[in-house]
């Protein structure tokens, strides 16, 4: 127990052998329940973890998947269980010992004290993580996060892709989980549901732990295709579900208007370059037309965003 509440701590895991034993070990007492969601792993990893099963007794709950579906649908197996279990925060770390639980502390406060719903960390706030996460993933976290706060709406939050979470009860009974993206954009997916639910999310300081044997299976080149649909379409799904059905808003208006006027002005902008390089003169009303169309699509996007900002500063 922390502060009265039960506490559960869910752990996806796929070939972590090597390192969930760190994690095991190094799990605050005062958690509960550790559930571990092991995700068809190819290694020893299950038996890893029932070398614990007599030190943590009932603590441990070891839930093996019959197929795998990726870290988002382990994730969402935890949620189930913790939310059938009626755990009333459940937290997630990752099998791989890169989260510090003395950061856990700071994670479940804000939940616990009911001033949030969901939490989640941020290693990107103290400015370290910089000269220890790898530049590539450094560089293309930065820009995941600025793309899911326009499709998220929560512009105060940041580090998206981080998997150090805490969670209500509540939310886990309101949210349909079934319909949760179950493969890597699973956090991005998530905030866009919490935000059309109006649900408050805290960004928390924590420390990013590397070069302990972790191994990333994630290239980003390989899922860009497939995490920018995802995002395209939550965004879109979000607009509609929370400005046009839940409750209307303007800001659909601007955002449509914005995104039509940006993308004709600017091929309409490379018609008319590739025209004058390869056939011949152009009008100087085309150029200008071209270029109006462009500064009035931004400039309506500029208003959508603040508008969407806004209206969810108080999800903090």
């Amino acid at each position: 127990m922390y502060k009265g509440k039960a506490i559960a701590v869910v752990v996806p895991t796929y070939n972590e052998e090597k390192l969930i034993g760190r994690v095991l070990e190094t799990m605050p007492e005062f958690v509960d329940k550790i559930v571990i969601v092991d995700d068809v792993s190819k290694d020893n990893t299950v038996r890893e973890v029932k070398k614990f099963e007599e030190a943590l007794g009932g603590r441990l709950i070891l839930l093996e998947r019959k197929k795998n579906q990726g870290v988002g649908g382990a994730i969402v197996t935890g949620y189930k269980w913790a939310r059938d279990n009626n755990m009333d925060v459940t937290a997630v770390m990752a099998g791989d010992a890169q989260m510090d639980p003395k950061d856990l502390p700071q994670l479940l406060n804000p939940v616990v004290d009911g001033q949030a719903d969901y939490t989640k960390g941020n290693r990107l706030i103290t400015g370290g993580t910089w000269h220890m996460m790898p530049k590539k993933r450094y560089l293309g976290n930065a820009f995941l996060s600025l793309l899911t706060k326009i499709v998220s709406g929560y512009w105060h939050v940041a580090d998206f892709q981080c998997g150090y979470t805490a969670i209500s009860l509540n939310v886990l009974k309101v949210v349909n989980l079934d319909k949760v993206y179950k493969r890597f954009g699973m956090p991005n997916d998530f905030l866009v549901r919490l935000n059309v639910h109006y649900f408050r999310v805290k960004d928390v300081p924590v420390r990013a732990i590397y070069n302990i044997g972790e191994k990333s299976g994630v290239k980003l080149w390989k899922i860009a295709f497939t995490l920018t649909f995802l995002l395209l379409r939550m965004f879109f799904w979000r607009m509609k579900e929370k400005y046009i059905i839940r409750d209307f808003h303007p800001l659909v208006f601007f955002y449509l208007l914005g995104i039509l006027c940006t993308t004709i002005g600017t091929i309409f902008g490379f018609y008319m370059f590739f025209y004058r390089l390869f056939v011949g003169r152009i009008a100087t009303t085309s150029v200008i037309f071209a270029t109006l169309l462009i500064i009035a699509g931004l400039q309506f996007l500029l208003f959508a965003m603040w508008f969407d900002m806004e209206y969810n500063k108080d999800l903090k």
